[in-house]
């Protein structure tokens, strides 16, 4: 912008910056508690308007000002711009700056990879949950640390809407989708580098991509010698007092809801699975159950016992427990149950929501047999290891019988790759 560099600006932009550090110094180590951060400084307010969600006014002037608004991507992106990163609970962990973590960037001229169908059912999914459930969910009304780079969540509901309209379109005129073509991309979105931010290894500049799945395991509607580990359901007149928040994942299965146990009758049993597979329904959130009387079914977590996910620890270990309900699909992210997002392999990426942020439309990139490899998907899952994460995302693979085929299918999969979001310009 060529009136950036005038006097009268320069010194416009000179105040506005002092202001911001000024503001920011105090935003972030609140006077009353350094330790946590009040909700209304980490959340913007989101109101619903049929169809669309429009932001609150109340925006962070260090976010968010007239005079960074006028300015071009590599000008705003000279002017640091601070970030708080929280847990789960709402906690305020540290401070980073935003242009340290993201940068404009430029797909390379390779096809981007993912199935369009299921690309387009989970964007829709994802869309719809903004659409339903924001007065219900504030957590994803909040920018996050794109905020930084001036990209709102009304800017992150048009990638969704013009990604849905574009794959739409394609698919009735049973062609290619145009969002597989970098050019096209770059040229329709503001693409936008994601460095992984780790401070436990300062060195790590790629996102770690780990996998997860739902694994079909043999089960039973009932007890027996080899299915004697219970998954349970809360039952809804019963949960409101929160009760199972007192009992660790060890007290579960010592037998405080069976026959005999000092909770019994709290809970429902759901069914009856080996240790080896509820581990792996606790870890991957949804698991596909073939009963011995011949039926199936899904079931994902609903509701856990408050305590946190400890990285680090086995599974085994660990004194999260969750609680599940039956399902009709594979489910992500979503303040309830039966409110989840319905996802599908693929092309969903389990992340940090709440300082990444929900539907955030992510590219990887890795090199494969000596060529750039492009894959597509969104964020729509979330778990207890991304709270907070900012240098790593989950990807769903697929559904499959046993580990040994899940872990043959994964080695095609990158374990570190460059991260690119996609923002509709």
């Amino acid at each position: 912008m060529s009136n950036l560099f005038s006097q009268k600006l320069s010194f416009t932009l000179g105040i506005a910056a002092l202001l911001t550090a000024t503001f920011a110094h105090g935003y972030f180590y609140p006077s009353k508690n350094p330790e946590l951060v009040q909700p209304e400084n980490i959340q913007d307010s989101v109101a619903l308007s049929q169809p669309q969600i429009s932001l609150a006014s109340m925006q962070t002037a260090s976010i968010n000002t007239p005079i960074l608004q006028q300015t071009s991507e590599q000008h705003s992106a000279a002017i640091s711009v601070g970030y708080p990163v929280i847990d789960e609970w709402k906690n305020y962990k540290f401070s980073i700056n935003g242009n340290q973590i993201l940068s404009p960037g430029k797909l390379p001229t390779s096809k981007i990879n993912f199935n369009q169908t299921d690309l387009l059912s989970t964007l829709v999914n994802t869309r719809k949950y903004f659409q339903d459930h924001a007065a219900q969910d504030p957590d994803i009304g909040r920018k996050g640390l794109l905020g930084t780079q001036g990209v709102s969540v009304e800017d992150i509901l048009k990638t969704l809407d013009f990604m849905i309209t574009v794959l739409k379109e394609d698919i009735a005129n049973n062609r290619p989708t145009r969002l597989q073509e970098p050019n096209f991309i770059n040229k329709n979105f503001r693409v936008i580098k994601w460095n992984a931010y780790n401070k436990q290894n300062k060195s790590q500049k790629q996102l770690r991509i780990t996998k997860y799945a739902v694994f079909t395991h043999p089960g039973s509607r009932t007890k027996t010698a080899k299915f004697n580990t219970p998954i349970y359901s809360l039952k809804d007149n019963l949960a409101t007092d929160k009760f199972y928040t007192k009992y660790t994942k060890q007290d579960v299965l010592s037998g405080i809801y069976e026959p005999g146990g000092k909770e019994f009758g709290k809970v429902q049993p759901l069914a009856y699975l080996t240790r080896n597979g509820l581990e792996e329904a606790l870890m991957e959130g949804t698991i596909l159950i073939n009963f011995t009387d011949g039926s199936r079914a899904y079931f994902n977590v609903d509701r856990n016992n408050g305590i946190s996910y400890v990285r680090g620890l086995k599974a085994t270990a660990q004194k999260r427990y969750w609680y599940f309900k039956k399902v009709d699909a594979i489910k992500g992210y979503g303040y309830k149950i039966d409110a989840k997002i319905s996802i599908q392999p693929g092309v969903t990426f389990a992340g940090d929501v709440l300082n990444i942020g929900l539907g955030k439309v992510v590219v990887i990139e890795h090199n494969q047999g000596g060529r750039k490899n492009l894959r597509m998907g969104v964020i729509a899952d979330t778990g207890g290891a991304f709270l907070p994460n900012l240098y790593q995302l989950d990807f769903l693979a697929g559904i499959f019988p046993n580990r040994q085929e899940f872990n043959q299918h994964i080695r095609q999969l990158p374990e570190y790759a460059t991260a690119y979001f996609l923002v509709k310009k």
